[in-house]
């Protein structure tokens, strides 16, 4: 079962989270044959960090907890809230294995979050820009709660555009990068 997980930061926590950074690292090479994708969000100054998104194949809902509330960085505060949802691989691939490579260009996670009937389900057309694309659902997968996606695009807006944006109660766009030391 993948996983999509999105730590997000507590404003004031940068000198945690860089003490941390090992700890942080190491906790993730534990499962670094689990990863599908990974790395930090940023604030508009491009530097900052603001959070971190992992994606996670894991076999069950249980697990993923623990993986994401055993995190180094949550345990010692540095996350003030997780986003985390089963999450369906339509691309079928790592991050590491996105054509694009892992620099150059502008990196984004969009996530829509929504409600009812379910919409983006199917890779969109203009796929040469996404890195990891799929639908948020429910912990037994029944139910639709949105889309996640990483995208390297030209700008926000553009990155924003892989989404229907009627189809959701808001959409976030955040600047992010390819994380980790695989």
């Amino acid at each position: 079962m993948e996983f999509f997980c999105y730590h997000r930061d507590r404003p004031g926590s940068l000198t945690l989270r860089e003490k941390l950074t090992e700890d942080h690292w190491s906790y993730m090479d534990q499962y670094a044959e689990e990863l599908i994708a990974r790395g930090p969000t940023f604030a508009a100054d491009g530097e900052t960090p603001t959070g971190s998104v992992h994606i996670v194949d894991l076999p069950d809902p249980a697990a993923a907890r623990a993986f994401a509330f055993d995190e180094p960085n949550y345990q010692a505060g540095a996350y003030r809230d997780v986003l985390l949802r089963r999450w369906r691989n339509t691309l079928g691939r790592t991050m590491w294995d996105f054509p694009g490579g892992a620099t150059g260009g502008n990196r984004y996670l969009v996530i829509g979050l929504g409600s009812g009937q379910a919409a983006d389900l199917d890779v969109p057309p203009t796929r040469d820009g996404l890195i990891a694309y799929g639908p948020l659902l429910s912990d037994d997968g029944t139910l639709w709660l949105g889309t996640a996606a990483l995208v390297m695009a030209p700008d926000p807006a553009t990155a924003r555009a892989v989404l229907t944006p009627e189809r959701y109660a808001g959409i976030e766009v955040h600047d992010w990068e390819f994380g980790g030391r695989r």
